[in-house]
């Protein structure tokens, strides 16, 4: 089954920032589109408001002015559902709420023809039960657009419970036509990215929990060390406390209370106290005017160790050892030992990331997982009380000598990228093995829909099969609420690997 021709009406149903988006696609991708709204007015409003976008595209060069005024021609405001009685598709874009969702779809049904296709763009509701009070529920599919609708890519096409394959695939093959990167995804809570996302947001928030520490410095090591665009407590600003935090406990409760989306209580104090973020002027961060932005911790200078030795090839961290070596450091050996561990010249030890404690060994300073440490910019050590001031010294020293910065963090298993990561890459095998979506679908969206440096399997990889299973393992024991436990699909994907390898 192909796109819908262009030829064919679409409607939008609902004419906030998303419907005016979705209205937005539609149009310039050449169909004639309809809007609707409840409120009388308020489609002439959106119509003018596209208007006025589809100016501004002309003055960047991005459309004609033939095509302007072709497409300002293809659009009509509606002023009662029955107006839309032609149209091919109707997206709906309306409140979040299923009764509203439902009783839309109640009334289009008795107006449109029989196959025309309906969508919801919800982003937290279930697909199947926005669907199944319909007659006819096999042509009823979700396409979740990502804000703003006309500059990001992604769409998820979601199929509920009853929704036919064809009707999936035609509206898979409509969003490709209009430019988009559609994923497939069954309809399951969060769909592929506000599932699979979540961690991003909760490790993050787990680490400030635990007083490891401030946000400014989460967030500088999520990005200058894991290569994410922005970090968990500048974005969640920028989304809006309320909203993160609604999508998180819509998904935490759709999964009956599962211990791996369990919300964080510091974001629900938050959004108790208003401070919402961007949007009331204060939330992680103070955002009125003239406030200064909290700089991350960053150590002091310190001296480099004159030799370091290397026991095993450090495993994800190998890229360190040619570092070092081009900052003049002396390596004295590559003992065989296996392990992914440096020691300095003092004894300490300095041990990527692993899901334990330095608490747990003498002498231990763990350093963070980085997407590149070549380019990183920034790393994170975690110490315990008992590590000496001369091992921490030598470890931020050595760092600093390879260009970083260096941020010291509480004694917290996993850091912040290792394990964040680690249950990213978790949580991805659990969908797929759960018919959620494909592993490039999985890695597609969540690289174009929350711009991730990379996929959860391209990071998975490029660690290797057991990093993250051996973290959360390692993790998992030391907090067995459930939150860390790895999921039956990552434990058989390690040890399939290890089969095919030999390894095991």
């Amino acid at each position: 089954m192909t796109a819908l021709d262009l030829s064919s009406p679409v409607a939008v149903v609902g004419t906030g920032t998303m419907g005016q988006g979705i209205a937005q696609v539609a149009l310039v991708a050449g169909h004639p589109v309809r809007l609707y709204d409840a409120v009388p007015g308020r489609a002439r409003d959106a119509a003018d408001a596209i208007g006025a976008r589809l100016d501004r595209l002309v003055a960047k060069g991005r459309l004609t002015d033939a095509g302007r005024d072709a497409a300002r021609a293809r659009l009509q405001p509606a002023d009662s559902l029955t107006e839309l009685a032609d149209c091919a598709l109707v997206v709906e874009a309306v409140v979040e709420r299923l009764d509203v969702k439902q009783r839309l779809f109640g009334e289009l049904e008795d107006i449109v023809a029989e196959d025309c296709l309906l969508a919801t763009n919800t982003s937290s509701l279930s697909v199947t039960a926005v669907g199944g009070a319909l007659r006819h529920p096999g042509r009823f599919v979700g396409l979740h657009f990502f804000n703003p609708a006309p500059l990001l890519p992604l769409v998820e096409v979601v199929s509920g419970f009853a929704t036919h394959a064809g009707s999936a695939t035609r509206a898979y093959e409509t969003a490709r036509a209009w430019g988009k990167t559609p994923v497939a995804c069954a309809d399951t809570p969060g769909f592929i990215v506000n599932r699979i996302a979540r961690p991003f947001y909760a490790e993050a928030f787990a680490v400030h929990e635990a007083r490891a520490a401030d946000p400014a410095t989460v967030d500088a090591v999520l990005r200058e060390c894991g290569g994410f665009r922005m970090g968990a407590f500048e974005l969640t600003d920028l989304i809006g406390q309320d909203v993160n935090e609604s999508v998180t406990h819509s998904v935490w409760q759709s999964f009956f209370q599962d211990a791996r989306f369990t919300p964080s209580l510091a974001q629900r104090r938050l959004v108790e106290s208003g401070r919402l973020g961007r949007k009331s002027g204060h939330g992680w961060y103070d955002h009125t005017e003239g406030a200064e932005r909290p700089r991350p911790h960053t150590a002091g200078k310190e001296q480099p160790p004159a030799h370091v030795v290397v026991e095993g090839g450090l495993g994800p961290a190998a890229g360190l050892i040619e570092l070092i070596r081009e900052a003049g450091i002396e390596i004295r050996a590559e003992d065989a030992y296996g392990g992914t561990r440096l020691v300095l010249p003092g004894g300490g030890r300095l041990v990527l990331a692993d899901g334990r404690t330095s608490a747990e060994f003498r002498d231990v300073v763990h350093f963070d997982l980085a997407l590149d440490y070549r380019t990183a910019t920034r790393i994170a050590l975690s110490s315990s009380e008992d590590t000496s001031p001369r091992a921490l010294a030598e470890a931020t020293g050595l760092f600093q000598a390879l260009g970083k910065e260096v941020s010291v963090i509480g004694d917290v298993p996993g850091m912040i990228v290792a394990r964040t990561v680690a249950r990213i890459i978790d949580l991805a095998h659990d969908a797929v093995a759960k018919g959620v979506a494909t592993e490039e679908d999985i890695d597609t969206a969540m690289r174009l829909g929350v711009n991730y440096p990379l996929g959860p399997f391209e990071w998975d990889r490029r660690l290797g099969s057991g990093f993250a299973f051996g973290l959360l393992r390692e993790m998992h024991d030391r907090d067995p609420s459930g939150r860390y436990a790895p999921s039956l699909a990552l434990y058989r994907h390690v040890y399939a690997t290890d089969k095919r390898e030999g390894t095991s």
